[in-house]
């Protein structure tokens, strides 16, 4: 007779030493706060959520010798020794030659824009990020979409989503030249596409093709880990590697990268700027001194950079990404259950749930992302984030909406934060608005900020 206990549970690679208590609420004391709130979730009080999935950016728990190095921290704003630790810590891990380090990912995303575009140029990437895609504008560049077409649907399972297009490349170099590309953008963990991995295949390929026609590859690497994770399962000949070994491998097939430590590298601030090219770093350099702090503190305390040091070696441990991504896998697969649409393959940070599908009496201009997440947060305080229309914004052109293929709610799970009973009560909240979802009305937008919209914005239902 077969066993059935062929298939072993994991667990969670620590164990508990310090609780933050919760604040439960009432329906309606959530109907309040989101009428105060303009209906956006980002402008929600945090005394008013439960369970906050939000952001994984910041959010996470850190280690117990994350917490003692921070009591290390070297305050000196020249020279401090917890930056020595840091750099060699992203020397050890990822491979760079020179660091940077920044407040948070968008002070290096500002840098780099700053030091490589110039106005008119063309900088293809696989799907854009809000943050990335704007200090690319602000420099006087156009960002232009080269990710493969599965990437747009929701319920394609192609195993790397992520992946860039190489057509799409070769095409936009043919037409601008290569001397109107400063670098191609490639992230890894593709945020707005849910979380989705490119492979070391792909990034071969594109290797190849940039160094042909001498142009970089700037890595936005916020997620790497769980990226390589993806790769550990799924990519041929490396079930075998270590995460850590992936990742190394990753970022040697790139030139540079910019890091929100946020996510990944597990602490609550910080950032950095990653270069293999040594003038490129002197410019950094120069330039972290007018916009964020001396090259050697980038706008962080020395505890900062400590704790950062030792998150970053945290990160690529093969238990803590397993235990990582299997939670959002857990969450994932229970809404799959209860035939919740969301983007499959599921991701690495979060589940993202299809507002099109999940709403289709609703028009794309009447933000049903944005009214999904308030009735999630209504019915059970909850809190997620749009990921669809409003995030998208406007060109910068014309002033038209951007109109995106996906339409989603992001469910983000901060690391090392909640269980797996958290886990639970949010798919059991999912269900709920699912059954009642012919209910929910449309918005209407009452207050547009001019950059990054999805921040501050406020509705009202129609």
């Amino acid at each position: 007779m077969k066993s059935k206990r062929n298939k072993r549970s994991w667990a969670e690679p620590y164990k508990i030493k310090m609780v933050e208590l919760l604040r439960m609420t009432t329906r309606e004391e959530r109907k309040k706060a989101l009428e105060y709130a303009g209906y956006n979730t980002f402008l929600l009080k945090s005394k008013d959520v439960y369970i906050d999935l939000l952001t994984d950016s910041g959010t996470s728990a850190m280690s117990d010798r994350q917490w003692a190095g921070m009591m290390l921290g070297d305050e000196a704003y020249a020279g401090s020794e917890n930056f020595y630790h840091f750099e060699s810590a992203v020397h050890e891990n990822y491979g760079y030659k020179y660091v940077v380090p920044t407040h948070q990912g968008r002070g290096a995303e500002n840098i780099v824009s700053k030091i490589m575009i110039k106005p008119g140029d063309i900088i293809p990437g696989n799907m854009y990020f809000t943050t990335t895609r704007l200090h690319q504008e602000l420099a006087g560049g156009t960002f232009v979409d080269i990710i493969i077409d599965e990437a747009h649907d929701s319920q394609s399972k192609h195993p790397f989503k992520g992946n860039g297009n190489l057509t799409k490349l070769e095409s936009l170099i043919k037409i601008y030249g290569s001397k109107k590309i400063p670098y191609i953008s490639i992230a890894t963990s593709v945020n707005m596409a849910g979380g989705q991995p490119i492979s070391i295949q792909n990034l071969r390929e594109i290797r190849k093709l940039t160094e042909k026609h001498d142009i970089k590859v700037i890595h936005d690497m916020t997620r790497v880990a769980e990226n390589a994770w993806f790769i550990k399962q799924r990519e041929k000949g490396y079930q075998n590697k270590s995460v850590k070994s992936i990742v190394k491998e990753i970022c040697s097939l790139t030139d540079g990268a910019t890091m929100s430590a946020k996510k990944d590298a597990l602490v609550n601030i910080g950032g950095f700027l990653a270069l293999n090219d040594k003038a490129l770093y002197e410019e950094a350099s120069n330039m972290v001194v007018v916009y964020e702090g001396l090259h050697t503190y980038g706008g962080l305390a020395g505890r900062d950079l400590e704790a950062m040091a030792i998150g970053i070696g945290e990160s690529v441990n093969d238990d803590h990404i397993r235990a990582r991504v299997g939670q959002v896998e857990y969450l994932g697969m229970q809404m799959l259950e209860a035939k919740i649409p969301i983007v499959q393959p599921i991701g690495g940070h979060g589940i993202f749930v299809d507002a099109k599908r999940f709403l289709p009496h609703l028009k794309q201009l009447q933000f049903p992302a944005q009214a999904l997440a308030a009735e999630i947060y209504l019915d059970s305080g909850v809190r997620s984030m749009e990921r669809g229309i409003v995030s998208a914004g406007r060109n910068k052109d014309t002033g038209d909406h951007y109109f995106p293929e996906l339409e989603l709610v992001r469910l983000t799970i901060p690391r090392r934060v909640y269980t797996q009973a958290h886990m639970d009560v949010v798919a059991e909240s999912l269900e709920e608005v699912f059954h009642n979802r012919k209910k929910i009305k449309g918005f209407k937008m009452v207050h547009e900020p001019k950059y990054l919209r999805f921040f501050q914005a406020r509705f009202k239902k129609l």
